[in-house]
């Protein structure tokens, strides 16, 4: 196939020195008002403040857990409130940071300015720091709280509906799957609040494992397809941006599978010997396609740039979570139990999610804070770390691990992303090092 000349984006090895060095002249103080000047340094921002604050959290219960210490009390299952802050809380501000800085360039229209988007932003943070406190003293405060965030995810959707229809571009495909998953988004987060309400927390948990899969993953499943060829072609000329809609709509369609899996296992229907039998072959047919992708994509040749290999290694746990998924239902078929637990999901959630997560937005901060685009020593040892805590989660989903794995788990992703998350939130509040404005 035939290919036009792109600009070099200019990612390169790690150096001596480290990202951001260069300052403007003079004094640079973080200021609230600097939030304000780009649409991503809000989100990303309140993305950040709500990361750090869920990390804490979990590990706090995870240490309760295994000492007893605390004496935490629930008023949500823990299960349920961890499942919908990890996959509905932070997540959507970082897309909504990524939506209103790319989604404009890739549609061919303005996009909104901070200041349109603050209530949008500040009723998902707030709703979402509402659910945390809500789960330990009042149901009724946790159905507030997500209530809110799923008001403030659904006008950031309906804005972005917006962008969508004004664009005159052939090309909106990526775009609008977004915007779909969006909405599937919103759904979710609303009839989360719904079931709560009416007690029935099975249904409540099934609807944030639908808006897993059907919104966040399908998210992240646009980008990886539209960016993680780009990027590669771009700094590794010898890899060819190959990524036809096909393979776009093969993703679609693996995630879709396990959303449909999550209503599956909700009927009792699950541990049918056939439909285990099923669900691993298809899952392990999915991960095999996906792991063959990553290295159609460039997986080797990435390595000797560390952003650029920290997106490929992020995308490379997509296919190990269903190999795991695979081989779970068909090493359990003959206890009608998967084998190796929530280790398949972990490896997706935290995995996959989160070490694609640490490489985008590493990047976007770094590009539009007028830093060189390198992952420095801090960030590398940050995602190394958090794949040891990938491996240790799912280790402690085995039968048979001490509970102090999955705290140590958890100990170690707050701390990962704390360290990483402060140095962020430093950059966001002040103005770009480069000197130019955004």
């Amino acid at each position: 196939m035939t290919t036009t000349a792109r600009p070099v984006v200019p990612l390169r090895p790690v150096g001596p020195g480290r990202a951001g060095r260069a300052q403007p002249p003079g004094p640079n103080p973080w200021r609230p008002g600097h939030l304000l000047l780009a649409p991503h340094r809000l989100a990303f921002f309140l993305a950040m403040v709500l990361l750090l604050a869920s990390g804490l959290w979990w590990a706090l219960v995870q240490a309760d857990r295994a000492t007893g210490a605390i004496g935490l009390g629930y008023a949500v299952p823990p299960t349920i409130t961890h499942a919908a802050v990890m996959s509905f809380g932070f997540m959507p501000l970082f897309f909504a940071g990524f939506l209103f800085t790319a989604g404009p360039k890739w549609l061919g229209v303005d996009g909104p300015g901070t200041r349109v988007l603050v209530p949008t932003l500040l009723l998902q943070a707030g709703g979402w720091l509402l659910w945390l406190a809500g789960a330990h003293t009042h149901l009724g405060i946790a159905v507030a709280g997500a209530a809110l965030a799923a008001a403030g995810l659904g006008a950031q959707y309906l804005r972005f509906w917006g962008l969508v229809r004004r664009s005159t571009l052939a090309d909106r495909l990526h775009a609008k799957v977004v915007a779909v998953a969006g909405t599937v988004g919103t759904l979710c987060v609303a009839g989360l609040a719904l079931a709560l309400l009416a007690g029935a927390f099975d249904a409540a948990l099934s609807l944030v494992l639908t808006g897993l899969w059907g919104f966040v993953v399908m998210t992240y499943l646009v980008v990886a397809h539209r960016m993680i060829p780009f990027f590669t072609s771009s700094a590794v000329p010898m890899v060819e941006a190959w990524r036809p809609f096909w393979v776009l709509w093969a993703l679609l369609g693996a995630a879709a599978f396990e959303a449909l899996t999550v209503w599956v296992a909700a009927s009792g229907w699950a541990g049918a010997p056939v439909w285990m039998l099923l669900q691993g072959l298809v899952e392990l047919l999915a991960g095999g396609v996906i792991l063959w992708l990553g290295v159609a994509w460039g997986l080797v040749q990435s390595l000797k740039v560390r952003l650029l290999a920290m997106l490929h290694l992020g995308f490379l746990w997509l296919g190990l979570s269903f190999v795991l998924a695979g081989l779970s239902q068909l090493l359990g078929l003959r206890a009608g139990v998967p084998a190796l637990g929530l280790g398949a999901l972990h490896a997706l959630t935290m995995g996959c999610l989160g070490s694609l997560l640490v490489a985008m937005v590493t990047r976007v901060s770094c590009g539009h804070s007028g830093r060189t685009l390198v992952a420095d020593t801090l960030v590398w040892v940050v995602f190394c770390l958090l794949q040891v805590a990938v491996l240790l989660r799912v280790a402690g989903a085995l039968d048979g691990a001490p509970l102090w794995v999955l705290t140590v788990a958890a100990v170690l992703w707050a701390g990962v992303m704390g360290v990483w998350g402060l140095r962020l939130i430093g950059w966001y509040g002040r103005l770009r090092a480069d000197g130019r404005p955004g």
